[in-house]
């Protein structure tokens, strides 16, 4: 479904993604782990195509999108909530899932789906005329996440979404997330630092080092000794 090879990415002058490489299924969930400043973000933006890469080749359902952009990716099913949440704070709620179908014509199906996203999000529901910077962090991430999702993806990258959330609100996410992958047959890849969420969210891992993968396998099989060395601080 999704295959990066050997995949460069340069942040300004300096190469950020050094030939990482992994494949996911459908349907799977892979959590991108590593200290802060090891790539994780640069590799996600590039598997979106916000970054171009700098060498190697991400294929989407056995297609090339290696030079394809943001929205044409977005059309063949990625989705991406980025780091920071990113949402409009001058449009009400409604507006800013709005956001996510502005291309379908077909207004029905893009009510079907404000309403499937509303009934995966309530705190949403109770406040669709409020302006989106006037709700908590948690309801902000809600809101990009369900955003994102307006879009019907088969992919959903997510960046660090459980920063600065408090914890019940990140297990409502969980929650709700997990219930879309089982629901829709979604897949994901998890940039996270919350080790516990990554953990219960994902079904593989890599671990980043100065831009290369440095450790790989399932998630439940990520052990105290990799974690100290690759991701204590």
């Amino acid at each position: 479904m999704l295959v990066l090879d050997r995949v460069q990415v340069n942040y300004g002058k300096s190469r950020a993604v050094t030939g990482v490489s992994f494949s996911l299924d459908r349907g799977r969930r892979l959590a991108v782990l590593g200290r802060n400043g090891v790539g994780k973000t640069t590799l996600l933006k590039s598997i979106m195509g916000v970054l171009p890469l700098a060498g190697g080749s991400i294929m989407w359902n056995g297609r090339d999108v290696s030079a394809l952009r943001p929205h044409e990716r977005c059309r063949l099913g990625m989705a991406y909530v980025p780091q920071g949440r990113e949402i409009l704070p001058g449009f009400t709620v409604r507006g800013n899932l709005e956001l996510g179908c502005l291309a379908w014509k077909d207004k029905k199906r893009a009510g079907e789906q404000m309403e499937r996203m509303l009934s995966y999000f309530p705190a949403l529901r109770e406040n669709l005329g409020r302006l989106g910077g006037l709700l908590s962090g948690g309801q902000q991430q809600q809101l990009a996440v369900a955003r994102a999702l307006m879009t019907s993806p088969e992919l959903l990258l997510l960046d660090e979404p459980t920063e600065g959330i408090q914890p019940n609100v990140v297990d409502a996410i969980g929650r709700i997330l997990k219930r879309i992958c089982g629901e829709t047959a979604l897949s994901v890849v998890l940039v996270e630092q919350n080790l516990d969420f990554a953990r219960s969210m994902t079904d593989d891992f890599i671990i980043l080092q100065k831009g290369a993968v440095v450790c790989s396998g399932k998630t439940e099989t990520l052990d105290p000794a990799a974690i100290k060395q690759f991701l204590s601080v």
